[in-house]
Order: structure tokens, then C-alpha cells, then sequence
């Protein structure tokens, strides 16, 4: 999450884009301070987002070739996101089950 929005400051920081920079580089840093309280459901929502930010940044490389870099770079942190939130349920898929 934080190298996301370090993304995001990397790629809208110089532009001077303010409104970009909050929109895309404020909900990683609040998932990420988000994650450390208990019983949080900051995985979820950070895997609901990573779809919007893949989405986003598959559009970008498509249509922006000067941004293209920033742009794949978006994705392929947003693949690993969801890769990492799913992860979890991954494992305990694979636990035997206990108890029937």
C-alpha cells in the first residue's frame, strides 16, 4: 500500500496535481495505517480498490503513452495487492478440516 501511494507522489507529485494526488495517493495511506487496528476490514476494501486502481492503470498504458510506466507499474502493485489479500483465504483453504 505505501509503495503505491509513493507511486502516486512519484507520478502526480511534479505535475502539481493535487486533486490526483489525494484521490489516488490518500486511500493507500489510509488502508495502510488502516491494516494495524484489530479486526479490520482494510484487506477487503484494499482488494476492492486494487481492481479500480488495475482498471485504471490498464486504461492509462493504453491511452497515455508518455505515462505508460507509471501506469504498469500501477497494475502490476495492484496485482500483487490482491494476490496478498487473497492469500489468507488461499491458506486456509488448504488447511484440513476439523471437527465434521
Amino acid at each position: 500500500m505505501l509503495a503505491l501511494a509513493l507511486l502516486y507522489a512519484a507520478w502526480f507529485g511534479p505535475q502539481r496535481d493535487w486533486t490526483a494526488l489525494l484521490v489516488f495517493g490518500l486511500p493507500p495511506l489510509l488502508l495502510a495505517a488502516w491494516c494495524h487496528s484489530p479486526r479490520s476490514t482494510a484487506p477487503f476494501w484494499a482488494g476492492v480498490l486494487a481492481l479500480l486502481w488495475f482498471s485504471h492503470g490498464v486504461m492509462v498504458a493504453w491511452s497515455h503513452p508518455s505515462e505508460r510506466a507509471f501506469a504498469v507499474a500501477e497494475w502490476v502493485l495492484a496485482v500483487v495487492i490482491v494476490m496478498l489479500v487473497g492469500l489468507p483465504g488461499m491458506r486456509a483453504r488448504r488447511q484440513p478440516r476439523t471437527g465434521d
